[in-house]
Formats: C-alpha cells, sequence, structure tokens
C-alpha cells in the first residue's frame, strides 16, 4: 500500500510526479491518482496528523469499485436440464444470464460458467474402472 501522506509532501516540497515516484518507489499513475484525488476531495495537501494513513487510504480511494460478486448457478440443475433432449449448457446459460438479470446479480461469462460446470461434473460423477 502506497503512503499517501508521503506523496503528499513531497509534492509539497516541489517535486514532480516522476520525482516522487522515484523516490517512492511506486508508479507514476498512483502518484496521480493520489493527488487529483486528494483535489476532488477538498483535503489540504497536508492532512491531518490525527488522520491515520489507513483512513487517508480510505478517504481517497473508499469509491473504487471492489470485486464483482457473482451469483452461483444452481449445477444440480444443470446436470438435470443436460439429460433432457435438445437442451445445450448455452441455453442453461443464456437461461442462467436472465435470472441474473430479474435479481439485479451478476452472472458469469459463458467460459466460466461451462468451468465451473466441468469442475462439478468431475467432482461428483462417480465412476467404476473394471480391470
Amino acid at each position: 500500500m502506497s503512503n499517501y501522506r508521503e506523496i503528499l509532501r513531497l509534492q509539497r516540497l516541489g517535486l514532480n510526479k516522476t520525482e516522487i515516484a522515484a523516490s517512492h518507489g511506486c508508479a507514476r499513475n498512483t502518484v496521480t491518482a493520489a493527488l487529483l484525488r486528494t483535489g476532488s476531495y477538498g483535503l489540504q495537501w497536508s492532512p491531518p496528523d490525527e488522520m491515520s494513513d489507513k483512513d487517508l487510504s480510505e478517504k481517497l480511494f473508499s469509491s473504487l469499485p471492489g470485486k464483482p460478486i457473482y451469483m452461483i448457478p444452481d449445477y444440480a440443475y444443470v446436470y438435470r436440464e443436460m439429460q433432457k433432449s435438445g437442451v445445450t449448457l448455452n441455453l442453461l446459460w443464456l437461461e442462467y444470464c436472465d435470472q441474473c438479470k430479474a435479481a439485479s446479480e451478476t452472472p458469469y461469462q459463458s467460459t466460466q460458467f461451462n468451468k465451473y460446470y466441468s469442475d462439478y461434473l468431475n467432482k461428483t460423477s462417480a465412476t467404476l474402472h473394471l480391470a
């Protein structure tokens, strides 16, 4: 995690973004983002001493989106439906996408849906090997 307080201090000393990035050991884009967010949130170039580095980081970057949470498909249902004639995995994925849309959830892409279905089959399929 970057030390945003140090980035702001170096900027206040008159160093440019490239020099700050080099002395701080971070990317220039990180420096630019920190300085832009500081100005847009109305923070002073010298944050108060009672504000911890963690609080400063949360203040600057709290609105960034996190990892999306995907709706888990019911692979037992998919398995049962795949036994029927004329049903394809792509049709079931489209049905799953419609369910996600109705529930305002994020669906898996078809490749991930297919991979997890394959994993489900490998985990639940019982086979007997005859010698």
